[in-house]
């Protein structure tokens, strides 16, 4: 029973970190519709932006959030703009896989610039808290916090800012919202750019508790993939609740199975959403 419960703990929290790149990448769907891969290199650069920071400039944790979400932003921007959205037209596969290839580029890059050893940041060590037989470590309940925070704001830009609205709009209609005076390709950029943020925001939470190199962001990627269509491709709530899923379910596997094949469950998940709902959780229904 014990064993259940801290591996119920576990998924909360590793459900709760994954599920702010989630959003990001959803927030990218709903507006531009084609899943873009290329968010695993954004989270590597935000971890790795944070860590530069951290190490070099002894930034703390907080400041350091802020710009890796500036940095993965502005290269999530600057890479859509001169290479995915001259892709558009050719429709939504193909610039998916041209976001593959991107991931691969900016992968490489990270890796030529920083090297391919683990980094860690600077921060004081601290001891797990104990409840009885469970254990909860202090980092962990503070990038929790992190992400509870950050989720909340992304709700409150998306439900009360005219922007929010503008871009539920175009989400839902673009030549609708075109005719209601609201700019798509304004919004899609702006979007873009919110959803590489986040990316990075979410690299740097995941690397917190343990340690980042060039392959932060990959080793997440199913997982997200998995929480966004586990939740409903292009639905911001979906995406929480598909990666809080995705997070206990992985934690659950290690229970019967091998840590090698933690990465089956995201598969299982795709699959077994895709059969018999793939509109997700609470995606949309076709009409």
């Amino acid at each position: 029973m014990t064993l259940l419960l801290q591996a119920l703990i576990n998924g909360v929290m590793a459900g709760t970190l994954i599920a702010v790149p989630a959003i990001g990448f959803t927030a990218i769907f709903a507006v531009l519709r084609y899943p873009n891969f290329a968010v695993a290199s954004y989270a590597t650069i935000g971890a790795f932006a944070a860590w530069w920071a951290n190490n070099a400039l002894g930034i703390a944790v907080i400041p350091g959030l802020l710009i890796a979400f500036l940095a993965a932003g502005l290269i999530g921007t600057a890479a859509e703009q001169a290479a995915l959205s001259r892709l558009r037209p050719a429709g939504a596969l193909t610039v998916a896989i041209a976001s593959i290839a991107l991931n691969l580029v900016l992968e490489n890059v990270v890796r030529f610039v920083f090297g391919n050893d683990m980094k860690g940041y600077d921060l004081p060590l601290m001891r797990d808290w104990r409840f009885g037989e469970l254990r909860i470590g202090p980092q962990q309940l503070q990038s929790l916090g992190f992400a509870v925070a950050i989720m909340a704001a992304m709700f409150a830009v998306l439900f009360y800012t005219r922007f929010g609205k503008a871009m539920r709009a175009v989400a839902d209609n673009p030549d609708l919202a075109r005719l209601k005076g609201i700019d798509p390709a304004r919004i899609a950029v702006v979007t873009v750019f919110l959803g590489a943020g986040l990316s990075g925001v979410g690299g740097v939470l995941i690397g917190l508790d343990t340690s980042i190199d060039p392959l932060t962001g990959y080793r997440v990627l199913l997982s997200v993939f998995a929480a966004a269509v586990l939740g409903g491709l292009g639905s911001i709530p979906g995406a929480v609740v598909g990666a809080l899923a995705v997070g206990i379910a992985e934690e659950l596997a290690l229970i019967v199975v091998p840590a090698t094949y933690r990465s089956a469950v995201g598969f299982a998940a795709i699959l077994l959403m895709l059969t018999f709902r793939p509109r997700g959780i609470l995606g949309e229904r076709a009409a």
